[in-house]
């Protein structure tokens, strides 16, 4: 494997790294585009659907190999071409790193650091780390815990891009776990007998013993990974704590104060339900999943499968896990989901992107800080405080449809996007 340069690995210090070109082809609309940039604050300004957010969406993907606002690569690839292709150079000081990033719907991508492959695109993770605002930030207050999840394992791998291989480890032993389950189900269901096995015992006789054995060495790389992953997010919660209930204070001073916790399917014996009052969130200490019981993490998640295993062979699916899992955010004593105004929603949503910020410029060296036609959305005073916050930055990247719809605060460089053209006026 190519060796990276000696400031990607571990958390290093990382200041005055910022992005110095990027080069899209056949990515989202462009064909062709080549952008010189530099450290401080760059606006690209233009009309609705004219391509702005498409251009930092390209360099977030860098970031982190997923977009902001899909969930799959294929509509990142431009219409009628085969694969897309995204380079970045990245400059620390008087060192550069180009990461060059080939995206292939439908088969595996490709990376290059410095003209050279190397052997897994999650090599290159950690080059370039950013912050991204976005309308889309609404969903980790009103969405899905999937949206919530992503926030806190994208916050990991930027901190320790190891934890990429700890989550595609983990996602590779939940699928073939789930093969292996849907098979379990169907033969407990009968449908090769035609006839119903009950209960584990009447389940072996009718020939799925290997399936049950083999069912539980998968159980143990489940554990062992998800407990790592689980760990980590829990350790990571721990930080943000503060960080969260300071920056929502700062942008909401009049709102009840900004709580996170986690709610494991390891503590609460639930499989992801959403419904729980605020005393029943669970907790994001560690030891109240584990040691209390004299257990490791690993342990109480091989338990915990056992103990739902009729279950999940009856559905066909893991029922608990990392991927099961929620954090939850509150006001006060009440849940952020459902409760919150639409102004609170906003102020929380930020208040959390504001706390990764810190930790990762904390570790060392700012992230570039991408804000995707955020400041359209604010009121006055929560634009003021937002501009005022991040002014200071290494780099920040602003998309937006209008000048006025960029703090003076955050005056700098300036392109025009509009018909698929990126011109720098400024």
């Amino acid at each position: 494997m190519r060796r990276l340069p000696q400031w990607r690995s571990g958390r290093t210090n990382l200041r005055g790294v910022h992005v110095a070109h990027l080069s899209l082809t056949d990515f989202r609309s462009y064909a062709s585009v080549e952008l010189g940039l530099e450290p401080g604050v760059t606006a690209f300004v233009g009309p609705n659907g004219q391509g702005k957010t498409n251009l930092v969406e390209a360099i977030g993907y860098v970031a982190t190999h997923s977009s902001h606002r899909v969930a799959a690569d294929a509509p990142l690839v431009r219409q009628g071409a085969a694969r897309a292709i995204v380079r970045c150079a990245v400059q620390r000081d008087d060192r550069r790193a180009l990461v060059e990033l080939e995206i292939n719907p439908g088969r595996a991508n490709r990376a290059r650091l410095n003209r050279s492959a190397v052997s897994r695109p999650r090599d290159v993770i950690g080059l370039l780390r950013t912050v991204l605002f976005a309308p889309e930030d609404l969903s980790l207050i009103k969405g899905d815990p999937a949206e919530r999840r992503r926030f806190l394992d994208e916050l990991l791998v930027s901190r320790t891009p190891r934890f990429a291989g700890v989550r595609a480890d983990y996602d590779r032993v939940l699928k073939q776990r789930g093969a292996l389950l849907r098979t379990a189900s169907q033969a407990r269901r009968g449908t090769r007998s035609g006839r119903r096995a009950e209960g584990d015992t009447g389940f072996a006789a009718a020939g799925a013993g290997d399936v049950l054995s083999t069912l539980e060495v998968w159980d143990a790389h489940l554990a062992r990974h998800g407990a790592e992953l689980l760990r980590a997010r829990l350790e990571l919660i721990d930080e943000l704590r503060p960080l969260v209930a300071g920056a929502y204070a700062s942008l909401a001073p009049t709102s009840a104060p900004a709580t996170l916790a986690y709610r494991s399917t390891l503590s609460t014996g639930q499989d992801g339900a959403e419904d729980e009052s605020p005393g029943e969130r669970g907790s994001s200490d560690a030891q109240t999943l584990s040691t209390d019981l004299g257990k490791t993490l690993e342990e109480r998640l091989r338990e915990r499968l056992l103990e739902v295993r009729s279950a999940e062979i009856e559905r066909g699916v893991t029922l608990v896990g990392p991927h099961r899992d929620d954090l939850v955010l509150g006001l006060g004593e009440l849940p952020a989901r459902g409760y919150a105004s639409h102004g609170e929603s906003w102020s929380f949503a930020l208040a959390l992107r504001l706390a990764a910020y810190d930790l990762l410029r904390a570790d060392g060296g700012d992230p570039v800080l991408i804000l995707d036609d955020v400041f359209a959305e604010l009121d006055t005073q929560r634009r003021r405080r937002l501009a005022e916050i991040v002014a200071p930055a290494e780099q920040v990247l602003i998309t937006a449809a209008v000048d006025d719809d960029v703090p003076a605060e955050l005056a700098g460089a300036r392109f025009d996007v509009a018909e698929g053209s990126v011109t720098r006026v400024r």
